[in-house]
């Protein structure tokens, strides 16, 4: 070999180590970013089931003409680390808020429903051939659908498994996948009666369906108690199969992401010693068969509206769930459960902070892992709390401040001349500002000049929103005088 051979062939080498060596460092790097986001991910996961979250629904117009990021950052104020996001129509997510809710470390489950809409908006025109049938029809505004209609089962679950594929929930979950309704046979509102259940009925047992409404029939529901029982476990099983096809089925739920938490639903209810076998006669809820055949990660005992719905419901009263609790546990001791309550759906029930907090305090007590409720701005809290700034953050150029206050705040309460103070030696000297801009939760402020260092920030006469909330029949609330916050430097 010549000498520039052997140079060349040394230079190679060389290169060659060089190149390796590259590739392993460049490697490595790219392995940083996706080895912090599995462990946000997994820890995320840990919030998902384990303390205190909550229910949003983003159409209400409190979260409307606001950043994703001030929903976030009240949310995450709040203390939430856990958020149950309700989707009314799989077609309308708000994929910019899941990113800014899990940036902050908040878990996000997708809250499906399982026997209807309240929105059919882009639904296939087909649509009304999966309609479940009542005694009696309702025009309530949701639109039920039946659980024996093939054609729906196979959509929702192509539509939920797109759902998990197009948006990176942390979980998901099916809620409300029972029949209507509690004494519904007596109210009219019962089902499913229509075609579609008939037809699966027939196929099953080579019966008729019950009869509800003719006393003298042979079918009667209370005389004929063999074909009734065989009509309840009927529709048990119906429950417990569509969620099982949906989340376990070739093409659903758990093949589209492998990775995501996966949550059952059902309703508890205190209606005395016979509780669960009513609940599972009037709307074929058994918790423990549905956890045995679809597997969730995590159950949950939804409350039911007979209970919620109370004026004086104490904050205790789920300790009259135990039965439901008790016979869940005994099947499946090391499944997380978890408890749902509602804070305010009807102006006279709406709940407190502190009834909140006696709620999450017993809900520990009695070994429930996390609990939720419906829904975040229908709280008390957000009628009779005064907007308060929580924190202040000072961007690198020292000009520009954010200031996040606890609820939303009215645009037009913010002034340049009267509402923002720098506190020097006990006094209150007014900001110099170029402009003020609302977002939200969040005020944002321009200086007219930098600031050098952190300070204390005094804000006067902020107000809230009561035009965006779901009850009117409040007044609006200012914030107190001399409320403060300590301006930080951004990190």
């Amino acid at each position: 070999m010549t000498k520039a051979a052997r140079i060349m062939t040394i230079l190679f080498s060389f290169l060659s180590i060089y190149v390796m060596f590259g590739s392993i460092i460049v490697n490595a790097d790219s392995n940083r970013p996706s080895e912090r986001a599995e462990s946000d991910m997994n820890n995320r996961k840990e919030n998902a089931i384990k303390g205190k979250s909550i229910q949003i629904d983003p159409s209400f117009p409190y979260y409307q003409g606001r950043s994703a990021e001030s929903i976030a950052d009240e949310l995450e104020l709040a203390g939430y680390k856990s958020v149950h996001y309700f989707i009314t129509n799989e077609n309308n997510v708000n994929p910019q808020l899941i990113t800014a809710l899990q940036n902050r470390g908040i878990a996000v489950w997708g809250l499906v429903l399982g026997n209807g809409t309240y929105s059919t908006e882009r639904f296939p025109p087909e649509w009304p051939k999966w309609q479940m049938e009542l005694l009696k029809p309702v025009n309530d505004g949701y639109i039920r659908f039946s659980l024996f209609s093939e054609e729906y089962v196979s959509w929702k679950k192509e539509t939920v498994a797109n759902l998990v594929k197009e948006h990176p929930f942390d979980g998901i979950e099916i809620a409300e996948p029972y029949f209507p309704e509690w004494n519904g046979i007596s109210r009219g509102v019962y089902g499913d009666v229509g075609p579609l259940a008939k037809q699966a009925f027939k196929a099953a047992y080579g019966r008729e369906i019950p009869d509800f409404t003719n006393e003298k029939s042979k079918n009667y529901y209370l005389s004929n108690k063999t074909l009734y029982s065989k009509w309840v476990n009927f529709r048990v099983k119906a429950v417990n199969d569509f969620l099982d096809e949906v989340i376990n089925g070739t093409g659903g739920i758990r093949e589209s992401r492998p990775d995501i938490l996966v949550a059952t639903w059902s309703l508890a209810i205190d209606a005395g010693k016979d509780s669960n076998k009513l609940l599972k006669e009037y709307q074929g809820l058994y918790a423990p068969s549905m956890v045995a055949q679809v597997k969730p990660d995590i159950h949950f005992f939804q409350t039911h509206w007979p209970d919620w719905m109370k004026l004086s419901l104490a904050p205790g009263y789920i300790t009259h769930y135990q039965s439901f609790y008790n016979e869940l546990k005994k099947k499946f001791p090391s499944l997380p459960i978890g408890i749902q309550t509602d804070i305010g759906s009807l102006p006279l029930m709406v709940r407190s902070k502190n009834w909140l907090n006696q709620f999450s305090n017993q809900s520990i007590k009695l070994g429930y892992n996390t609990w939720t409720a419906y829904e975040y701005h229908l709280g008390g809290y957000m009628y009779s709390e005064k907007p308060v700034p929580l924190k202040a953050v000072l961007d690198k150029s020292s000009a520009k401040i954010t200031i996040s206050f606890n609820k939303r705040i009215d645009p037009k309460s913010t002034s340049i001349s009267n509402t923002f103070f720098i506190e020097k030696k006990g006094r209150a000297v007014a900001l110099p500002l170029q402009e003020v801009l609302v977002d939200g939760n969040r005020v944002k402020i321009t200086l007219k000049q930098p600031v050098a260092s952190s300070f204390t920030l005094r804000v006067n006469k902020l107000k809230d929103t009561p035009e965006l909330w779901w009850f009117k029949d409040y007044k609006q609330n200012e914030s107190p005088n001399g409320a403060r916050v300590i301006v930080q430097h951004d990190q």
